[in-house]
């Protein structure tokens, strides 16, 4: 640079003198001042714009805004009439319906069975309730159940009923009369006493003859009584009763725990073979 333009010249022009210019750095330092200005006035813009903003919607909040709407009209609260109380309701009679009592079934001779205890039969209780007591009244209307009534039933831990006269023989108990041994006892002894041939010296012909003897066995088991239901014939009769009457006492039979006397049946059979 000469020396005439060295006071005229830019400072930028004086450090890149000689240098070479076309590199970017010359333009970046050349332009710097302009770049500072449009970034300052920028800048301020968006200062002032912010600044504006923020006083417009503090302006719009402290401003009172009134919301209008449809018209509301709150009426006076209209009073519910009370309520018509209803007279009670009258409860129906109902009419009584006959009624038959409850029977424990319970095993006792035919003798000791009154017309209030006896088990009445399935066609007369289908029309009819069960309760504690006999009562006349409508049939008809058997969904109507008395309470249940309470009995005293064996097992059930109460005492049965013993107002009955054991001394007179029963046809059913709760175990029946058996012969000492039991059914092999009772087989022995057939075939030691009891004469199998008797059918055959009589003239009877191959079969089978089957004699029903009933008779009476006591509290002690001893045999009394010996009657023959049938007579197949042949002889067949008087021996089965007779091997009855030789035979030993029996075990008595048993009811509520007692020995009682007992009417057993038994069955002797004659077999009568081809030759």
């Amino acid at each position: 640079m000469e020396t005439k333009n060295i006071m005229s010249s830019d400072l930028l022009d004086i450090l890149f003198e000689g240098r070479n210019k076309q590199y970017g750095a010359y333009d970046l330092r050349k332009t710097y001042a302009k770049r500072i200005r449009v970034a300052l006035i920028s800048t301020g813009a968006l200062v002032a714009v912010f600044v504006v903003a923020t006083l417009f919607a503090s302006g719009r909040k402290n401003g009172k805004i009134d919301f209008v709407g449809p018209e509301i009209v709150i009426s006076d609260i209209i009073q519910k009439p009370p309520e018509e109380k209803l007279p009670p309701p009258v409860p129906k009679e109902i009419p009584k319906q006959e009624q038959i009592t409850y029977t424990v079934p319970k095993i006792v001779r035919e003798e000791v069975i009154d017309e209030q205890n006896e088990i009445k039969p399935i066609e007369q209780l289908e029309s009819t309730k069960i309760g504690a007591f006999t009562e006349k009244g409508e049939k008809g209307d058997p969904d109507i159940v008395a309470p249940p009534v309470e009995k005293e039933v064996v097992g059930l831990g109460k005492k049965i009923r013993e107002d009955i006269d054991d001394d007179l023989p029963f046809t059913t108990v709760q175990q029946v009369a058996e012969f000492p041994g039991g059914l092999a006892g009772w087989t022995k002894y057939l075939q030691k006493n009891l004469n199998s041939d008797l059918p055959v010296q009589n003239g009877a012909p191959a079969g089978k003859y089957t004699v029903i003897v009933s008779f009476i066995v006591a509290k002690d088991g001893s045999i009394s009584d010996v009657v023959a239901e049938n007579d197949p014939g042949y002889g067949t009769k008087a021996e089965a009763v007779r091997v009855i009457q030789k035979g030993p006492s029996w075990k008595p039979a048993v009811q509520n725990g007692k020995n009682v006397i007992y009417r057993q049946r038994q069955s002797i059979v004659f077999m009568v073979n081809e030759d």
